[in-house]
């Protein structure tokens, strides 16, 4: 494998799965030449060279829901994206061309595709999107991260590979007792944490400014990630608590997560692959802001096989800390909670996805 090219992101959520699977190909190919592209403007563009990849910026855009001048603009950046794109594949001569997913994969995978490059898809969530089920009539390849795919993919395209997740993540998390001692946190308390990604989650934060008196009435300790936009009115409400941890971003999340009975997150693709790991007692809150509600889609697979319980966005103010009272005294389901979790983890997902690569250049 000489030549490889990466293609997607827009969020953390395709950033970091593009990024080990970079990382598992040099582990493998140290020689091979990777090369990263992305859309102008988005987190790729700072992500991608900070860890060491290069990359090429495409001035495509997605369309907007509300009538903007900026659709009218469309049409010309995807046609430049798209010579953009052919031009980079008769430099670069890829081997193979990976699409995560984000605005830069369509036109990068199309142009790949019309160029006869082998191309392959990895779909981190449990419903696949118009871009993705339109490129995949010509990948080689589609990886995914959930059963029952066949309805968006050809089944014989499809592999089971599940969602790379953070390299700590794939080793044993801290001790119980070091990671409450961590946050300063009693070691015999139940813990809850919420987390809602770097920019936090509003109903999430919300549900807690209102219902941390009860919790902790109920001899519960939160660790609080609340992301930027909340974290001043969060230090605020909870400076005189003792059994309170807030801050805006956690990035010890390997004591954050060991530190925790219970766990309420968002149910984006990363974070659902990363529980199913950590294997601890879940509520997923899923955001209603994101396309084709996937995020709803990913937190019923779980929940309709008791690996987890779900809290829709619009009940989360009146049910979510009745949720999590309930669920704290009972570790009955606590533990099956987490047992069917666990049994969905997958932690070798980047060999499994390198090993769909090497099927793809060199066909058995």
């Amino acid at each position: 494998m000489k030549s490889v090219i990466i293609s997607g992101g827009g969020t953390g959520g395709h950033i970091f799965p593009a990024l080990a699977i970079a990382q598992v190909i040099r582990k493998h190919h140290p020689d091979c030449a990777i090369h990263f592209v992305g859309a102008e403007g988005r987190m790729e563009m700072q992500k991608v060279p900070e860890a060491g990849f290069p990359i090429t910026g495409l001035p495509i855009a997605g369309l907007q829901r509300s009538l903007s001048l900026k659709n009218f603009l469309l049409p010309i950046k995807i046609w430049k994206s798209l010579r953009m794109a052919k031009a980079l594949m008769r430099e670069k001569k890829p081997d193979i061309v990976i699409g995560v997913g984000g605005y830069a994969s369509a036109p990068t995978l199309w142009a790949a595709q019309q160029l006869g490059i082998p191309t392959l898809i990895q779909e981190q969530n449990s419903y696949a999107g118009l871009t993705n089920k339109l490129l995949a009539k010509k990948a080689k390849r589609i990886c995914v991260a959930y059963e029952g795919m066949e309805s968006f993919f050809s089944k014989e395209k499809l592999v089971l590979t599940g969602n790379p997740v953070r390299p700590f993540l794939t080793q044993a998390l801290p001790s119980i007792s070091n990671a409450r001692h961590f946050f300063g946190l009693s070691e015999n308390k139940k813990t809850v944490l919420f987390i809602g990604g770097s920019l936090g989650a509003r109903t999430i934060n919300h549900s807690v400014a209102e219902g941390l008196k009860s919790l902790l009435e109920n001899d519960l300790q939160v660790i609080w990630q609340t992301g930027k936009g909340y974290s001043a009115q969060a230090k605020e409400l909870c400076a005189a608590e003792t059994n309170v941890y807030t801050a805006d971003f956690i990035r010890e999340m390997d004591m954050a997560y060991a530190a925790a009975d219970i766990i309420v997150s968002r149910a984006g693709a990363l974070s659902v692959s990363e529980l199913c790991i950590v294997g601890k007692a879940a509520i997923l809150v899923p955001s209603p802001n994101v396309a084709e509600d996937h995020q709803t889609k990913n937190a019923l697979a779980l929940s309709e096989k008791a690996a987890a319980i779900l809290v829709k966005d619009s009940a989360a103010n009146y049910a979510l800390i009745p949720a999590i009272l309930t669920l704290a005294n009972d570790i009955t389901q606590r533990e099956s909670l987490a047992a069917h979790l666990s049994d969905l983890s997958i932690k070798d997902a980047d060999e499994r996805i390198y090993q769909c690569i090497l099927s793809v250049i060199k066909p058995s």
